[in-house]
């Protein structure tokens, strides 16, 4: 079975690094593990850096994390569906929001569960996932103001996901100046100004005035101790905490190039090849159903090249026998789907 090993003191040095970087300029870190599926043992790792806010995708993840007994304030970062928001307002403290008529309803089931939640509206910065335009943001605070069940807690924007937009001074400063009308015009005061992610990293360092934003959600770098602009490694941060290891099921020398007519593969692509001859053809015990083969880097002489949905093909320089194991470097696409491969065991050291 391929293994996860997940070293958990590498996990929590990166977290107490960050926490005490980003804190030099006022900004908390908000330690995002939807990586991770929200495991309670990375969780609780974090929360003895001093961290106070774990944040997750999925609402089933936050029930997980309560389950196992994790305290923590709770925020969840996929925009709530209008189906469950009453397990929202039961299970998180805060969620992100950008659309009227979900908070509506999370006010509804706050005042019928005797609940106050938290609501951070994201505004569209360029990057075009979720958010407010800011044309618009007056008249979406003007109809939360008035609603019982909700705290307008803070602003959020969310960059560098989809759209691969870079946080820059220029947004980041209209983030700022958006805050200050805000804040000015209802006169209220906003706890949370979330400035966005690890894509946030180069700015932080360069920027001599953070502005309002006081908060960052913080995950790959967190896990893997890299920025995600370029995934340059982050300075004194582990890079691999994680590490899978899979076993050899194959091993021959082969013909490089396959023979015969070519059509689609298992997975609807039409696969090119080089001929460079006969090589050492490694067959290992994962595909695609459990990992993004194109983000995993053994850390042996040898190189990925291809696979099907549960067998992975590598060119070895070394002869390797069956029943040998590898182990493998891991990227955040090839982290999220491990993780919540049932098939992959996943150990903790």
């Amino acid at each position: 079975m391929p293994t996860l090993k997940i070293d958990i003191n590498k996990i929590k040095y990166n977290a107490k690094t960050l926490k005490e970087l980003f804190a030099e300029k006022g900004i908390s870190v908000t330690a995002v593990i939807k990586g991770v599926t929200g495991s309670p043992e990375v969780a609780n790792a974090i929360l003895e850096c001093g961290i106070t806010t774990i944040a997750v995708s999925l609402i089933q993840n936050i029930k997980k994390m309560k389950e196992f007994g994790v305290k923590v304030e709770f925020l969840l970062t996929r925009l709530p569906t209008h189906t469950e928001v009453p397990d929202v307002v039961k299970y998180a403290d805060i969620s992100l929001n950008s659309e009227i008529s979900t908070i509506k309803l999370l006010s509804e089931h706050s005042l019928k569960q005797g609940k106050r939640h938290k609501v951070v509206l994201m505004l569209e910065l360029g990057d075009l996932r979720e958010g407010i335009l800011p044309e618009d943001i007056d008249s979406v605070i003007e109809q939360i103001i008035p609603l019982k069940g909700v705290e307008l807690h803070g602003i959020g924007v969310n960059l560098a996901c989809f759209g691969g937009v870079k946080p820059t001074e220029k947004n980041m400063i209209e983030l700022s100046q958006i805050v200050d009308h805000i804040q000015e015009k209802y006169n209220i005061i906003l706890q949370m100004i979330s400035g966005g992610n690890s894509a946030n990293y180069e700015w932080f360092l360069s920027t001599e005035n953070i502005g309002n934003i006081n908060n960052l959600r913080i995950g790959e770098a967190i896990l893997l101790g890299r920025e995600t602009l370029h995934r340059n490694k982050i300075p004194k941060l582990y890079t691999d905490a994680f590490t899978l290891i899979c076993e050899v099921i194959e091993s021959k020398i082969k013909p490089s190039l396959p023979y015969g007519e070519i059509c689609q593969n298992a997975l609807g692509d039409i696969p090119e090849f080089k001929d460079i001859g006969n090589i050492n053809r490694i067959i290992i015990g994962i595909g695609e159903q459990d990992v993004d083969t194109k983000a995993i880097t053994p850390r042996i002489n040898a190189k990925v090249i291809g696979a099907s949905s549960d067998h992975l093909i590598l060119h070895s320089q070394n002869h390797m026998e069956v029943g040998n194991e590898i182990a493998f470097d891991i990227n955040y696409s090839a982290l999220l789907r491990l993780s919540t491969s049932p098939y992959v065991k996943k150990v903790f050291i």
